[in-house]
């Protein structure tokens, strides 16, 4: 390919992402009534998923139901009609996993994003990472800089549906990686950071320049209720489907717990602690095709995403609050098991010893 229009389609491929945040406009004020004490939990359940799109593995994991409102207007009364998201979420001591379940006609057309359902996560970075304004900070786009925006950085993985066969596998790959970003030439689900929506770009891409150590560390599905193949689609077999067939969209994602990040753009999740997220959906509601600022998301607020321990279960109390009723039950298990160990040990002793019979001469009897 000619060097220069290489360069123009990258140019243009580019622009068309940042589009997403220079059209994240607000009207009004912003108000936010969050639901505090709304939260996800991630159980340890090592063995149990295959990133396929489809729901049948999740069946016994339990989920999280959230209504899904405008991102930029939260009100209850322009709430996504079709239906609630269900959000659930487990990890094997390596891997994250995270599924996604909504109600919605089925609308697919090949090659347009905006004319299919679509979906984010976003994750906080920095310490002064805001939900609102996707990482609040106050620089432009001319300004921002991981320095002048230092400590509100957030995580990205946003999957767009155009171009991706519902139950084939996208995400990082060897030849975008090789690249040293976080995008994904095949179907567009692609890892990236953010400090504000003016200022988004592809791991290992932004305004001080490229770095080549970036990749794109997730990877993910779809699938639709109403498809009735499960063999396995090719892209000759586009749409799949008949666009309106009631039903649900399913969306399965996973992503290491830590990774090789040193650009402060991945967040980091460790086992027993406690992460913040949000949930973002777009759907071309009524046919109509979605716009980059048109989304619904979960809550107006972070929600908390606690990545349990093998041994612990969600606790209803906030984060950091122990069980201390808990602790007491199982030291007292163990003192009863050690007791009944001690005791079987006595029993089986007393009956293996050898008894000893004293003797007694023949003229004694």
């Amino acid at each position: 390919m000619h060097p220069a229009l290489l360069s123009l389609l990258l140019i243009t491929a580019f622009a068309h992402l940042i589009q997403f945040g220079s059209s994240h406009q607000e009207s009004g004020t912003w108000t936010c009534d969050s639901e505090s004490d709304t939260r996800v939990g991630a159980v340890f359940n090592p063995g149990l998923v295959t990133v396929d799109g489809h729901s049948d593995d999740w069946t016994d994991v339990d989920g999280f139901e959230f209504p899904l409102r405008p991102a930029l207007d939260p009100d209850a009364d322009k709430e996504y009609k079709a239906g609630k998201m269900t959000v659930k979420a487990l990890h094997d001591g390596r891997d994250v996993f995270f599924f996604l379940e909504v109600d919605g006609d089925y609308a697919y057309s090949k090659g347009d994003n905006t004319k299919c359902a679509s979906v984010s996560l976003m994750f906080q970075v920095g310490a002064d990472a805001t939900y609102h304004s996707m990482g609040g900070c106050k620089e432009g786009t001319d300004t921002c800089t991981n320095k002048t925006c230092k400590g509100h950085e957030v995580d990205i993985m946003h999957f767009s549906l155009g171009n991706a066969i519902p139950g084939r596998l996208y995400g990082g790959n060897p030849i975008d990686n090789g690249d040293g970003n976080g995008g994904d030439r095949f179907g567009h689900l692609v890892d990236l950071y953010a400090w504000n929506p003016h200022c988004r770009y592809l791991d290992g891409m932004g305004p001080s320049g490229n770095d080549s150590s970036a990749q794109n560390n997730w990877k993910g599905s779809w699938w639709h209720s109403s498809l009735d193949v499960h063999t396995g689609f090719i892209q000759d077999d586009s749409p799949y489907g008949s666009d309106g067939q009631k039903g649900k969209y399913y969306f399965e994602f996973s992503r290491p717990l830590r990774t090789m990040d040193r650009l402060q753009q991945d967040a980091q999740f460790t086992i027993g602690g406690s992460s913040k997220m949000a949930v973002a959906f777009w759907y071309p509601v009524d046919g109509q095709p979605w716009h980059k600022s048109g989304h619904y998301s979960i809550n107006c607020d972070w929600i908390p995403l606690e990545i349990l321990s093998g041994s612990s279960k969600l606790a209803t109390s906030p984060p950091g609050g122990g069980d201390s009723g808990g602790g007491v039950a199982s030291a007292f298990a163990l003192l009863f098991s050690v007791i009944s160990i001690c005791l079987s040990v006595f029993v089986a002793y007393t009956v293996a010893r050898p008894r000893s019979i004293p003797f007694t001469p023949m003229e004694n009897l």
